[in-house]
């Protein structure tokens, strides 16, 4: 019998977050933090699946204009206090990736960082959702982890349908520019939830 990773997103996630440190960490993520010289200041910003907000509070604190949704309660009024606490101002709201609105040709910066709860049906619509959603010249950064994170075992759903190629993505994001596209192994301290040695994909592509 096949196993469903997710089978009820929005209760394993609020679960996950009820403790009270942060268990991503409250920086953020490296490769996100690297693309900081392809942000445009004051731009509009989106970030998928935010969390407890380590990467959307970033984005604020570089000066754009922040919306960030999560399907966990739990998470978002963490992030809410992260937000708080750094000073900045975020538009959270508590969503799904489905039931986000989704505005068309909207931001200049969209990050989605290890979104990878999502199975192959959801992720398909999360990815074209991201696409439209690109102003012409916005940024896409996305990271996630490749299949060999299955032997690594330092963060992630052990599920191959979930992990992303590098084939997977020149595919789904066809209509964007690539302007860098890498798989590479590097040491992950990330919270309690992603550390050690991990196998990592990035993308930053430009609509």
């Amino acid at each position: 019998m096949s196993q469903t990773p997710f089978p009820d997103a929005a209760t394993t996630w609020n679960q996950r977050f009820t403790s009270e440190h942060y268990i991503f960490g409250r920086e953020p993520n490296e490769f996100l933090r690297a693309q900081a010289r392809l942000l445009a200041p004051g731009g509009r910003a989106l970030c998928v699946a935010d969390g407890e907000g380590r990467n959307s509070v970033w984005l604020a604190r570089q000066g754009l204009r922040v919306e960030a949704f999560d399907i966990a309660e739990t998470g978002v009024a963490k992030a809410r206090r992260l937000a708080a606490e750094a000073g900045v101002e975020v538009d959270f709201s508590v969503a799904d990736c489905d039931h986000w609105p989704w505005p068309v040709a909207a931001y200049d910066t969209v990050a989605a960082i290890f979104v990878q709860f999502a199975d192959p049906p959801l992720r398909e619509r999360l990815f074209a959702h991201i696409v439209r959603a690109l102003k012409p010249g916005g940024l896409l950064v996305l990271q996630g982890y490749t299949p060999r994170q299955l032997e690594f075992k330092t963060g992630g759903p052990p599920f191959l349908s979930h992990l992303y190629t590098a084939q997977m993505l020149r595919s789904a994001f066809a209509e964007l520019e690539i302007i860098e596209l890498r798989e590479y192994e590097a040491e992950l301290t990330e919270g309690t939830q992603h550390s050690g040695r991990s196998a990592l994909i990035g993308l930053v592509a430009r609509r």
